[in-house]
């Protein structure tokens, strides 16, 4: 959530500020934008009218980039601003329409006086045309004028252009048709003329069932494409996954059809900004579920390859990309509700700056990840044991890694911790080793230990995942119960059951082996001796400690030489007699 809440927190801080920026300005304007001079195509009326007339030919041209400029001469402060890009450009068409059916423009007839009297165009019975100054200097259609621009062009609705009809394949679509439509139609028996009503209804039906042809066809393609994939990751994709493209279509539609229509201020606004809001909303959403499908794309990739960076980088993607998307939607959304953008940028700034020092265990969590990628720590599926946790590795995120216990339970551990804390990788062994004591009896002959040990050395090197050139079988320590042999040895195996499988191979054989061998394994044990305190013990027969310590030497080099077969037995020493 928090992976939402980041963006969303820092574009309300820079909406804020945009906001307090734009009502300083209009509120109470600075010296500075009283103190700037007009733009010179706006400086008087005959250069604010030679800049309408050159920016409406020029589209007519083949730049239709022009229409900014034509409607820059438009007083528009009644106009709403999240509306005003669309009013702006439906009344400068209209206003050319009027002047095409009013009379020829001699420019040079018209003031070029930056200061003076507001210049009359002309007068109608619905009101007057004329171009007045403004308090910052420039010269516009004045706003009362544009405001009547509607019932203006109504008025002269039977009379023709002046320069004949050539030009009506320029007009925006929506003044053509109207122009086409029989008076009844463009009556207004509620809110909106009868025409608009039925255009707003056959675009919504034109939207609904764009909606679900679309929808039905993506749908198909994605069972198709289901059916041909072998993954299993596909398979839990839904058949709906392309859904949001669908909506995505019809706002789209709904949008433009509304702009075809003509529609009012006021109309206009809740309509446009509804479909504008709706739009940008199907959009993120229809851009989460590609993001889905890449990323299953990438994970099913990343199983394939042998390295485990890539399983760690592929859940990260996604998140990123989604955090990408809703910034985009926000700004997008942000931009067509007139929204100051260089404003909202620097609000950013300081807003993200504030929230960073803030958020300074966030931040680190964020360095804990990239230093836990950068430096390959540890993978998703390695055992690791950090700060008394124990488990396998499941997933590496921004903010925290997720380790599953051997006891089934999940422990969300900061990624801020794994800067400073000692992570042992048990992922990252090469070999498992096992060092343990097989216990004989004490009655168990000295060559069937020898065997034994052999035996089990070779055992070592029959089995196949078992290390060759380091093992240690030996008779180790005379324990208080049982003769301990060493077993060290280690197992070359990439994961955990495979280590536990060939240990229970390698244990039954050592088994098998000591069966075969007749040795046999001891345990714990006391021995007790009875002695009867009325029978004298007999002194036993002694000999010095020189003859004792010679026979002693004598022994020893006669097991030496009978178990390695060097040397010659030497002659038993004979005891005297008591």
């Amino acid at each position: 959530m928090w992976r939402l809440l980041l963006p969303m927190l820092l574009l309300l801080s820079g909406l804020s500020q945009s906001i307090y920026s734009q009502e300083g300005v209009t509120g109470t304007e600075s010296a500075a934008v009283k103190a700037a001079a007009p733009p010179d195509t706006l400086i008087s009326p005959r250069a604010t009218m030679e800049t309408f007339l050159h920016a409406m030919n020029d589209i007519k041209r083949g730049e239709p980039q022009r229409i900014d400029d034509a409607v820059t001469t438009l007083d528009l402060s009644d106009v709403s601003p999240l509306v005003r890009r669309e009013r702006g450009r439906d009344l400068a068409w209209m206003l050319l329409e009027v002047m095409d059916r009013t009379r020829l423009i001699d420019t040079g007839r018209i003031p070029a006086n930056p200061t003076g009297e507001p210049y009359l165009f002309a007068r109608y019975k619905s009101g007057v045309i004329r171009i007045a100054p403004m308090e910052d200097g420039r010269w516009l259609f004045d706003r009362e004028g544009v405001s009547r621009l509607p019932m203006i062009l109504d008025e002269l609705s039977a009379t023709k252009r002046v320069k004949g009809d050539d030009d009506a394949q320029y007009l925006p679509w929506h003044l053509r048709l109207r122009q086409q439509i029989p008076e009844r139609l463009k009556q207004k028996d509620f809110l909106l003329e009868n025409w608009q009503w039925i255009g707003i209804f056959i675009i919504i039906l034109v939207g609904v069932v764009a909606d679900k042809l679309v929808s039905l066809v993506l749908r198909s393609l994605v069972r198709r494409w289901k059916n041909r994939s072998s993954g299993d990751e596909f398979q839990a994709l839904s058949d709906q996954v392309l859904r949001p493209l669908g909506l995505m279509v019809m706002a789209v539609i709904w949008w433009v059809g509304i702009n075809l229509l003509g529609l009012g201020e006021d109309s206009l606004l809740v309509l446009l900004v509804a479909v504008k809001f709706l739009a940008s909303l199907s959009g993120v959403w229809a851009a989460y579920r590609l993001v889905d499908i890449v990323a299953i794309y990438l994970l099913r990739r990343a199983l394939r390859t042998e390295s485990k960076l890539d399983d760690a980088l592929v859940p990260l993607i996604p998140r990123t990309l989604k955090i990408f998307v809703t910034v985009i939607g926000f700004v997008f959304i942000a931009d067509n509700i007139n929204v100051d953008i260089s404003s909202l940028l620097a609000g950013l700034g300081l807003g993200g700056l504030a929230f960073a020092l803030a958020a300074k265990d966030m931040v680190q969590n964020l360095f804990g990840s990239v230093t836990v990628l950068m430096d390959r720590t540890f993978s998703v599926g390695d055992w690791i044991i950090v700060g008394g946790v124990e488990g396998s590795v499941e997933r590496i995120g921004f903010r925290s890694t997720r380790i599953r216990t051997f006891y089934n339970s999940v422990v969300t551990v900061p990624n801020s911790k794994f800067i400073t804390a000692d992570v042992d990788n048990m992922g990252e062994r090469r070999y498992r080793r096992l060092s343990c004591k097989l216990s004989l009896t004490y009655d168990t002959p000295p060559d069937r230990i020898e065997a034994f040990c052999e035996g089990v050395r070779e055992l070592i090197r029959q089995h196949p995942y078992m290390r060759k050139d380091y093992y240690q079988v030996y008779l180790n320590e005379f324990a208080a119960s049982s003769l301990n042999v060493l077993l060290y040895v280690f197992w070359e195996t990439p994961e955990w059951n495979t280590e536990l499988r060939e240990r229970h191979r390698f244990m039954l054989d050592i088994l098998r082996l000591a069966k075969r061998l007749g040795v046999e394994f001891a345990f714990p044990t006391q021995t007790l001796y009875m002695r009867t305190e009325d029978i004298p013990a007999q002194p036993g027969e002694t000999v010095p400690q020189t003859q004792a310590f010679e026979l002693g030497r004598q022994e020893a080099v006669a097991v030496v030489a009978e178990s390695t077969g060097i040397g010659v037995k030497p002659p038993p020493v004979i005891f005297p007699p008591a």
